[in-house]
C-alpha cells in the first residue's frame, strides 16, 4: 500500500512538472502567430530580475535590484520596472544588445549597462539551495545530538544512506587517510549540487532557476575545486607539474612537457564545469523542446494533429523528467567523484628507487 502510495504522489510529481512546463512553452503563444522556439527556450532557461508564481509567467514574485550608475547607487524592487516601465533612469532593455539587463536610460536615450549587484532569480535560488542544504544537515546533525547513535528513521535515514555511500564506497576508498579533511567539502558540493538539480526541475516556486545549466555558476564550482586542488598539493605534485621525471629533451631548452602538465592543470576544472552545464542544459532543452512540439504542429497542421502530438510530447516528456530526475543524482555524484579523484592525485608522495 505504501508503495502506491509513493508510485501515486511521484507521478503526480512528474505530472505537475510536466504541466508547468508545458505552461512555460505556451507562454505568450498566439495561435494565429508563428511560434519562436529560440525565444521560448531562452526565457525559460535564462535568468531573470523577478521569480515567476507557480504556473504563471505574467506574475512574478519581485527580487530586489542594486545598481551603480552615472547617478549613483539605486536600489528597488524589480516590480517597479517589471512592466517595462523607467524607475529612476533604470529599465529593463528590449535591445538586442542588453536585452532583459536593467540599463540606465542616459539623457539623449541611448542606453548604458550600470553595475549590477542585484538578487536575479538564479542568485535567490542559489541562496534557497543553499539553505536547503544547511537544513538537510542540521536534521542529520539534531537527530544524532538528540538520540545518539540510534538508527534514524524516514527522511533522516535516507540522507544518512547517501552520505554513509558517497563517502564510505566513494570518497574513502579513493583518498585513503586523507579522507577525512576534505569530506565536508565534498559532501558539501554533493548535496549542493544534488539540490540544485532537483529544484531546477521544478516549475513551481522556489524551483524553476535553471542553476546548473547556467554556465556561470558550474564555473564556480569548478574554480573553487581547482583552489582545493593546487592550494593543498604536495610538494612532489608540482615537481611533476613543472619538472616531470622525463627525459631532459622534453623539458629543455623547449619546456614541452610542462607545458602539457600546466595546461592539464586547466583542463581538469574545464571538463568538470562543462560535463554539469551540458548534461542537465541538455535534459532542460529536451523537455522544452517536447512542448512545443504541440504548439508548432498546431500552428502548421492545425488543432488534430496538434492534439495527437500533444498524447506523445506528454509522454515523452513525462519520461524525460524521471530521468533528469536519476541525471540529477548522477552528475552530482560525478562532480563529486572526479573532484575527489583530482584532489587525490595532487597528493602525491616522492618516489622511493631502489
Amino acid at each position: 500500500m505504501k508503495k502506491a502510495i509513493t508510485a501515486i504522489i511521484a507521478l503526480v510529481i512528474v505530472g505537475l512538472m510536466a504541466f508547468g512546463y508545458w505552461r512555460a512553452a505556451q507562454h505568450g503563444h498566439d495561435p494565429n502567430a508563428e511560434v519562436n522556439p529560440k525565444e521560448i527556450i531562452y526565457e525559460h532557461l535564462g535568468d531573470a530580475y523577478g521569480w515567476e508564481i507557480p504556473f504563471s509567467h505574467d506574475v512574478r514574485i519581485p527580487l530586489p535590484v542594486i545598481v551603480k550608475g552615472d547617478n549613483g547607487w539605486h536600489c528597488f524592487m524589480s516590480s517597479r520596472i517589471t512592466g517595462g516601465e523607467t524607475y529612476e533612469g533604470y529599465k529593463i532593455s528590449e535591445s538586442e544588445d542588453h536585452h532583459g539587463k536593467v540599463v540606465q536610460v542616459l539623457a539623449d536615450g541611448s542606453e548604458s549597462r550600470p553595475l549590477d549587484l542585484s538578487v536575479t532569480k538564479n542568485v535567490a535560488a542559489i541562496l534557497v539551495a543553499a539553505l536547503v542544504v544547511i537544513l538537510l544537515v542540521m536534521k542529520v546533525r539534531n537527530w544524532y545530538k538528540r538520540n545518539g547513535m540510534k538508527a534514524p528513521r524516514r527522511g533522516t535515514a535516507l540522507l544518512e544512506v547517501i552520505v554513509d555511500y558517497v563517502y564510505t564506497d566513494t570518497i574513502r576508498p579513493i583518498m585513503g587517510k586523507e579522507a577525512p579533511k576534505y569530506a565536508p567539502y565534498l559532501l558539501t558540493v554533493f548535496f549542493f549540487i544534488l539540490t540544485m538539480n532537483l529544484l531546477g526541475l521544478m516549475v513551481i516556486f522556489p524551483g524553476g532557476a535553471n542553476l546548473t545549466g547556467n554556465l556561470a555558476v558550474t564555473m564556480v564550482l569548478a574554480v573553487i575545486t581547482f583552489l582545493v586542488i593546487n592550494l593543498t598539493g604536495t610538494r612532489e605534485y608540482w615537481k611533476e607539474i613543472l619538472w616531470p621525471d622525463v627525459p631532459l629533451g622534453l623539458k629543455c631548452p623547449v619546456p614541452m612537457m610542462p607545458f602539457i602538465e600546466i595546461l592539464g592543470m586547466f583542463t581538469k576544472p574545464v571538463a568538470l564545469m562543462i560535463r554539469l552545464f551540458a548534461n542537465m542544459m541538455g535534459g532542460h532543452m529536451v523537455v522544452l523542446v517536447l512542448m512545443l512540439l504541440i504548439f508548432i504542429f498546431t500552428s502548421m497542421f492545425g488543432a488534430i494533429v496538434g492534439g495527437a502530438t500533444a498524447v506523445f510530447s506528454l509522454a515523452f516528456t513525462l519520461f524525460m523528467l524521471a530521468l533528469d530526475t536519476l541525471v540529477s543524482f548522477i552528475q552530482a555524484y560525478v562532480f563529486t567523484i572526479l573532484s575527489t579523484i583530482f584532489i587525490t592525485m595532487a597528493h602525491v608522495q616522492p618516489h622511493h628507487h631502489e
